[in-house]
């Protein structure tokens, strides 16, 4: 079986512009506007090929997994310490269940029109126990070599160790001192590893040989680059674009332990709002709200072109020969060798940048991802999204009066869910991890912030 790791792709290029209002906003939920604006008819066509969807179910699909998250953000908030993850599922409907360990919490979960589970472990519990893990991996490089992917499951309400070498994972848990009732191993043939023989939506090359893909465009300051995959280059590696005319230089590098990077570009490069998508067509990038688990994502690489799938785990650490990477989100669209770097897009929200993983395009295969988020917050840069911001994200009801702007909340501020802001003396709650940018001030955006 070949195996595939890191991958390098993306296509960010084309003119700059928005893309006209779809519809009458009012009739529209805050949720669907926000996911489903700029998805162009090639991203639809993916979801239908890759999903086994008509185009109607690929539309809805969207709107749901829209109003899904923003559903699970206030739920989460809502039970604390008793929230045990939340994800979709259905091919159309995409019903959302959200986990619980207090069966109490059962009628509050139903109440938002979301299914209830009432589990034995909490997210903060499983989290707790996969970053012990983690710590066990990197004090143990060979058994993590043997058991190279580990994630929350939260549907199985388990930690899980994907291993190759049972005995691996069975040194590495036993390291960690965790509950065997937290656990469940699985025999996989999984062996991620980097890949560096990349292009993307739009190719570029290393120091003039190596080639990988632009992730996203983005901006820091008044210099523009993009962000790509850290196994891509180091700091100081120079660029040259998918026309080999000089690009630009790696500015910062992290691999392992994440893998996440940017390159400033010359004057000569202008940072667009788009990914290349099926045909070359343009998908429009409009913000960077997180997907949550069961939805779908698309990937644009050089090599397979724009293929589509779910997002099956995020928190997810897998050991590649390199080293250990953590924070990577798991998913089934497929990759090979030349993917690495590239974007994956959940309608029009920027998720992340390919890393690695297993499989082709022919039979299958897992990706994982660098969360984009992340990556902007890490090293200071604003995604660059389509030039009249994000359009309306929602309805936002009646906010009351917001009185004079001003408070803690800033354009290009990456916010985790549970972050707390100030905006127009009043406080407000983040449902959704996101880039704050012009337009989505807390009193307009009902399913990114919710008043506190």
């Amino acid at each position: 079986m070949a195996a595939t790791g890191a991958l390098l792709l993306t296509g960010l290029t084309g003119s700059a512009g928005a893309a006209p209002a779809a519809a009458d906003p009012a009739a529209r939920s805050a949720a669907e506007t926000l996911r489903t604006d700029a998805a162009p008819p090639a991203l639809l066509r993916a979801l239908q090929r890759d999903l086994g969807l008509d185009a109607r179910q690929a539309e809805r699909r969207l709107a749901n997994e829209a109003e899904a998250g923003a559903t699970a953000g206030r739920l989460r908030l809502a039970l604390g310490a008793d929230f045990a993850g939340a994800w979709v599922g259905g091919a159309e409907s995409q019903t959302l269940t959200v986990a619980t360990t207090d069966a109490a919490d059962v009628r509050r979960i139903e109440a938002q029109g979301a299914d209830a589970a009432v589990v034995r472990h909490s997210l903060a519990e499983l989290d707790a126990a996969k970053a012990a893990l983690d710590r066990a991996a990197a004090a143990l490089p060979s058994a993590a070599a043997g058991a190279p992917v580990r994630y929350v499951d939260v549907r199985g309400n388990t930690l899980t160790v994907l291993a190759a070498r049972p005995s691996a994972a069975r040194s590495l848990l036993a390291a960690a001192g965790i509950d065997g009732a937290l656990v469940r191993v699985r025999t996989s043939a999984e062996t991620p590893r980097p890949l560096y023989d990349l292009r993307g939506g739009d190719a570029y090359y290393m120091n003039g040989s190596g080639r990988c893909s632009v992730g996203f465009p983005i901006t820091r300051g008044t210099q523009q680059g993009f962000a790509t995959a850290g196994h891509c280059g180091r700091a100081g590696t120079s660029t040259t674009g998918y026309n080999q005319a000089a690009q630009g230089t790696f500015q910062a590098s992290t691999f392992p332990g994440r893998d996440m990077a940017w390159v400033a570009t010359n004057s000569n490069w202008t940072a667009t709002p788009y990914v290349k998508g099926a045909g070359g067509q343009n998908v429009q990038v409009a913000g960077s709200t997180q997907a949550p688990v069961g939805s779908s994502v698309c990937r644009s690489g050089s090599t397979t072109g724009w293929h589509c799938g779910t997002v099956q785990q995020l928190n997810t650490s897998v050991t590649y020969p390199e080293g250990t990477i953590t924070g990577v989100t798991r998913t089934s669209v497929c990759a090979e060798p030349g993917d690495s770097g590239g974007s994956y897009i959940s309608g029009s929200q920027a998720q992340g940048v390919t890393s690695g993983g297993s499989g082709d395009c022919r039979t299958g295969g897992t990706t994982y991802f660098q969360p984009i988020n992340p990556l902007l917050q890490t090293y200071g840069l604003t995604l660059r999204t389509n030039a009249s911001g994000p359009g309306d994200p929602g309805d936002p009801g009646d906010p009351g009066d917001p009185g004079e702007p001003g408070g803690t909340w800033a354009a290009g501020t990456v916010y985790r869910a549970g972050d707390t802001v100030t905006y127009g003396g009043a406080s407000y709650r983040c449902l959704q991890a996101h880039q704050a940018q012009t337009g989505w001030e807390p009193p307009n955006t009902p399913a990114l912030w919710q008043r506190a």
